[in-house]
């Protein structure tokens, strides 16, 4: 059985933090290059362009893309051959994000839902786990930022509603939204399961990069059609107008209940930082 120790896992979290603060990934500057050059209004352009410039500096002076480095979110998949030596996974990784934070100058955005008092490193993360066949570890960090997060929705529609009602529902979060996360978006959609498996499909589906359709012909179809009618509001980069709302649409689907249809969305704003990385 091969053993990996926790002080290699925080350390590689921590750098993950940082670099997903710091350098937006390859998908979504390519989707940014494919939104300006879909655009024909000459503002919606201009602040393609500004978002394209504001992910170089950061790039290359290492700052970070956005104030709201946002609350850790973690997917990771643990090899059923991995003992990890020395400690606790998710203490680990709580470590590494307190290091990541620190050492990146990341704003550290979590408090007490309560009494709102800050935990002062941004630790708890939010962990998701999935035993899987192998030895590696594959961890995929997401910094949500509060912009995006608070215009996400679930709802649990009635059967009979089937696929004209998940649409409309998608639409019309989109459209609540508005400008408020900071568009163009990406649109996380997670349909079956329960309430709360709805939720994390959407979550997860975010971390696809952006232009991979659903391998699943009949989801990648219905992405793409969702995807349209996004584009079709108009409500443009920034929510300054144009034909770019969205640089994509994900989902993801679950077996659910016969008496049941939960439907999840949840957005992304163009700042669709992520990063993935194997030990």
């Amino acid at each position: 059985m091969r053993e990996i120790h926790v002080d290699e896992i925080r350390d590689n979290v921590a750098q993950i933090c940082i670099d997903a603060a710091y350098d937006l990934s390859e998908d979504v500057c390519t989707a940014f290059d494919r939104a300006q050059e879909a655009e024909t209004s000459p503002a919606a352009k201009e602040v393609i362009g500004l978002l394209k410039e504001n992910a170089r500096v950061a790039r290359e002076e290492r700052i970070p893309l956005c104030q709201d480095t946002g609350i850790a979110v973690f997917f990771i998949e643990i090899g059923q051959d991995l003992r990890i030596k020395n400690g606790f996974l998710n203490d680990a990784v709580n470590e590494g994000v307190r290091k990541g934070y620190k050492e990146g100058y990341l704003r550290k955005s979590v408090v007490d839902p309560l009494t709102r008092k800050n935990t002062g490193d941004n630790t708890p993360a939010i962990i998701y786990t999935e035993l899987v066949p192998g030895d590696k570890l594959r961890i995929s960090f997401m910094p949500k930022g509060a912009g995006s997060e608070n215009m996400s929705a679930i709802r649990m529609l009635r059967p009979t509603e089937g696929i004209e009602g998940i649409k409309e529902f998608v639409l019309e979060c989109v459209k609540k939204a508005g400008a408020n996360p900071c568009p163009p978006i990406v649109v996380g959609v997670g349909i079956g399961g329960t309430f709360e498996k709805a939720a994390v499909m959407a979550k997860k589906s975010l971390l696809r990069h952006i232009g991979s359709p659903n391998p699943k012909l009949e989801l990648a179809s219905l992405e793409e059609e969702l995807l349209k009618a996004v584009n079709r509001t108009g409500i443009g980069p920034e929510g300054l107008g144009g034909k770019v709302t969205a640089m994509a649409v994900h989902v993801e689907t679950h077996p659910c209940h016969i008496a049941s249809l939960p439907v999840a969305v949840n957005i992304n704003c163009h700042a669709a930082r992520h990063k993935t990385i194997i030990l």
